[in-house]
């Protein structure tokens, strides 16, 4: 489904080039659940930031269901961003006055949705929050806050979710709490996830572990291979079809 082909990254600090990305090529089937590691500037997050079309590549080849994403608009680019993609980040980014199903209904008010209340309400019962629906942020603890940003990932149906250190902020069971409900997503629901971390316990929670270092991907430890739950009826297509 994701396919990165000799893909190329470089920015310019004052009289400096770094190459975030130097000729990384990568695929990923539906249905895997991949940790991407690799210390600090090792070009793990440059590579998640052109996957989910925050960034594009100076160089190389980026194909997501066969399509060419690099060939398109910057306004098709954005309103596939926005459904093919969900997004979990290290901060929550949630609104302080707003409840947990207002939260999660954010991304369909952007898209016009009309039965946006609904559609957030199975967000959040599918993470574990049907008694916290109501609940603002400050009523929630950290671990809650983060399955609500999980939850808003979810309700636009994407094709991947992106979660970038999502247990960064959080302490060690809690941690383990918020990978358990992402490897459920991957196991009993198809979802496909991609992981960035540099731990080693929350990687281990992946199926597949991809290491980075100086812009180079330096170890692969398995193939796309995973099969899509036939419970889940399959992720979408980029048309919004579920896929065969």
């Amino acid at each position: 489904m994701i396919r990165l082909e000799g893909v190329r990254k470089t920015f310019t600090a004052g009289e400096t080039q770094i190459h975030a990305l130097d000729g990384v090529s990568l695929e990923i089937d539906r249905g895997e659940f991949v940790a991407i590691m690799g210390q600090s500037g090792s070009g793990k997050s440059t590579m998640m930031n052109i996957i989910g079309l925050l960034d594009q590549p100076d160089e190389g080849a980026y194909l997501l269901s066969g399509q060419n994403v690099a060939a398109l608009s910057e306004q098709a680019r954005a309103r596939l961003r926005g459904t093919a993609f969900g997004f979990v980040f290290q901060s929550y980014s949630l609104l302080p006055r707003m409840s947990a199903l207002e939260q999660v209904e954010l991304p369909l008010i952007y898209q016009g949705v009309r039965d946006r209340r609904r559609r957030a309400a199975q967000a959040l019962v599918r993470v574990g929050l049907a008694d916290r629906i109501g609940h603002r942020p400050t009523q929630l603890s950290g671990g809650q806050q983060q399955r609500v940003a999980i939850a808003r990932s979810l309700v636009v149906n994407p094709l991947v979710v992106l979660a970038d250190e999502p247990t960064g902020a959080l302490d060690t069971a809690t941690g383990r709490d918020v990978m358990t409900l992402l490897s459920d997503l991957v196991d009993q629901h198809g979802m496909t996830i991609i992981l960035v971390t540099h731990e080693e316990e929350i990687a281990a929670f992946a199926h597949r572990t991809v290491r980075m270092r100086d812009g180079r991907i330096i170890e692969d430890s398995g193939a796309a291979s995973a099969a899509v739950s036939p419970a889940s009826g399959g992720p979408r297509s980029l048309d919004g079809e579920a896929s065969p």
